[in-house]
Order: C-alpha cells, then structure tokens, then sequence
C-alpha cells in the first residue's frame, strides 16, 4: 500500500519536538546568511546569487540525469539577473526556460501556486519534445494514464524491471491537486516554514501530476516554499546541488515516505537534515567570497599574468572539498594551459610575491595553496633557484600524446 491509499491521505504526521534541534540550527544557519549577504558589495553580491543559480539549473536536471552545458547555464543566469557582460556564450533555449522557470519559483512568491503556473513551468523544461518520450505523454498539462498503465516510477537491475512507486490514477488527479495548491496557498499558513517545505515536496512528487518532469517541477515548488519563509528571493544556497550529492538516499527517503504511513517524521528530518547541508556549504561559500575580496584587495597592485589570476582565482572559488590537499605544477599546468617551464616560474613567484605558501614535505609531493593575506603584505625573501628546483621535482613526467590531469 502507497501513502496515497491509506485511508486518512493526505492527513501528514509528525513529531515536532524530535524535528525541534534540526529546526533550530538551520533558524541560526539562516541568521548567519543573512548577516554575511549584509558585507558583501551588490556586484559580490550579485555574483553569488548567480553562481548559486547556476548550480541549481546544473544540478536539479542532473539528478534527473540530464547534463545541461555549464557555460549555456551561466549566460542564461547571468542575462537574466542583469548581467550581459558575463560570458560570451548564449544561453540556449532549453536554460533560458529553465532559469526563467527557478527565478519565477523564487521571486512571485505573493502570486498564489496554481495549476496553470505548475503545468506551464512542467513545459518550460521541453522545449522540444524528447526522441524517446513516450507518445502518449503531454507536455503542458496534467497526465492521462493509458488503460492498464499507471504512471510508475521504475529501474532495472539487467533484465529484472523494479517498481519504487506507482502514483495516483489520473482520473483523481485533476481533485487531488486542487487539494494540494488549496494546502499550500491556504492551509498550511501557520506551519512551521521548513516543515511546510518537506511537506510540500513529499505530497507534490507523490500526485506527480506530469508525464515528466516531475522532480524539476517539485524542487522548484520546494524552493518557493522555502523563499516564503525566508521572506527573500535571494538564494544562497541550493537544495537542488544538495539532493544531487545524496542521489541515492534522496531517492531511498522519498520511497520509504511513499511506501510508509501517515507518520512522515523520517521523511523531514532527512529533508532538513540535507536542508541544513546545504545552507552550511552557503555559509562556507560566503566565507570564500569574503576571503576572494579580502585577497584581491590585498594584492590589487601585484603585476600578475591572466594565467596566474586563473589559478588563484580557480583556488579562491573551490569547494571546501577540493584541493585538500593543495595544488601542485601538473595541476597548475593544467589549470593555466602552460609549459611545464611556465607552470615552475609562476608557482615560485607566487609563493615569493605572498600569494601562496608551500604545505609542508617537499620534491616530488610539493604541494601549494593560497595564502590569506593577514596584516601586511609578506615579501619575504627566499632562494628562487631553490624553489623552482622543488618545483620541477614535484612534476612528474607525461607521456606523449596523453593529457594526465593529476591531482
């Protein structure tokens, strides 16, 4: 049996006071956001709000195993926030739709949620309808299940076909969305925000109410309830890159809640568990903004080549789980698209102009990272010849005709 047909569907269940310390942390985790938006200049500002965007559109269509072109998404996100001059690139029709489609979920947060906004942002994410569509399957409306073919969210295992969910017939679903958009226009006004989000999540993608595109469509809804919650359109975070990096438990959480009963507190509490994932790695992007800032204007004066600018600029931008363990030539080879010869000067004027500092061990396992700027600028000394040596230890030789990217 499906949540779908138990008998006192869709009357959710939850235990408050174990979701109560998840709640609380994300309430100061919004707080700090909040307070770091307020130091940052409107282009930073800006900025953020558009690579957060970015990452939305790339990652909502990749849980669904769609691969969007990073730099089309970009132009579109760029052009839509008022920011031509960022790329060269146009975006294609199909991200032009879909950032118009996530902007929208954000930003007509008083316009109450209805059936024709949710089916038109469904056919906003089919421009063109797919080769392998299904014939029977409409894009722009609410689906018909063929006789004898309910709408079924399937995967294989070899030849084995398996079945995670079936949803609701068709015939009910036109009543049972109606009951859905009266909930969350109306009803669900004196919820606790976050929990209104899971909710809204867990109860849309359960209808699903498309021949495709489903989780898309949800997402965004989830997004907008989450925007009125926050009272802002300004997002700094993305829910959508945090699902993609839980794949498969996001894909277990929703079965279990599907196949379970009306007690969804499993369901929220994974929801905000991930929810309160995704606003620290905002926090921590906030926080490389910050230090981005603070080192260029600490080292606005140096002459650097655009290729040194790239690297560091690459280091200043990464995840807090990339470059662990610092950078080393190849990779700066790599990154610049320079010679070897090139890649052995630069690093060793970096690190004597302040920017970086070696990690400790030394020849062929030299690796470097950024240096923040503390007080003053550093220009200490040191033998040059020497550190282009270790430098040139630490590059391992390539093969002909191979382009080895290593870590």
């Amino acid at each position: 049996m499906y949540i779908w047909q138990q008998q006192d569907w869709p009357t959710f269940q939850w235990d408050t006071t174990s979701l109560m310390p998840l709640i609380n942390e994300i309430r100061i985790l919004q707080g700090r956001l909040i307070g770091h938006a307020a130091h940052l200049s409107p282009e930073t500002n800006l900025a953020s709000q558009m690579d957060v965007l970015v990452q939305n559109a790339i990652e909502t269509s990749a849980i669904e195993g769609e691969m969007l072109n990073a730099a089309s998404v970009r132009s579109s996100a760029a052009r839509r926030l008022g920011l031509d001059n960022w790329g060269v690139e146009r975006g294609t029709p199909e991200t032009e739709q879909l950032v118009q489609m996530l902007c929208e979920a954000v930003t007509t947060t008083d316009t109450p949620l209805n059936k024709d906004c949710l089916c038109r942002w469904q056919q906003s994410l089919f421009v063109e309808r797919p080769v392998f569509m299904d014939p029977h399957a409409i894009i722009g409306d609410l689906r018909q299940d063929q006789p004898g073919q309910p709408m079924a969210v399937v995967s294989r295992q070899g030849r084995k076909e398996i079945i995670h969910f079936i949803a609701p017939p068709s015939e009910t679903l036109a009543t049972e969305l109606a009951g859905f958009l009266k909930w969350f226009n109306e009803d669900s006004a004196n919820l606790d925000g976050l929990i209104r989000a899971g909710i809204a999540h867990l109860w849309l993608v359960t209808l699903h109410p498309f021949s495709d595109g489903n989780g898309r469509v949800t997402r965004a809804v989830a997004d907008r309830a989450l925007a009125q919650d926050e009272q802002t359109s300004v997002r700094f975070y993305s829910m959508s890159a945090a699902f993609m990096r839980h794949r498969n438990a996001y894909y277990d959480a929703l079965e279990a809640a599907q196949k379970g009963d009306m007690d969804i507190t499993s369901w929220l509490s994974w929801f905000l568990e991930t929810l309160k994932q995704a606003m620290e790695r905002g926090v921590s992007r906030f926080m490389r903004v910050l230090d981005k800032s603070r080192f260029w204007a600490h080292f606005q004066d140096l002459d650097l080549a655009d290729r040194q600018k790239k690297v560091l600029n690459r280091l200043l931008d990464a995840e807090p789980d990339e470059f662990t363990l610092g950078i080393n030539a190849s990779k700066y080879k790599s990154i610049a698209a320079t010679s070897r010869a090139t890649a052995t000067r630069d690093l060793a004027a970096l690190v004597e102009m302040g920017c970086l500092e070696k990690l400790p061990g030394g020849g062929r396992s030299t690796r470097y990272k950024i240096k923040l700027p503390a007080a003053g600028l550093n220009m200490q000394k040191i033998d040059m010849d020497q550190l282009a040596r270790e430098i040139e230890d630490s590059i391992t030789p390539e093969p002909k005709g191979i382009n080895i990217d290593p870590q």
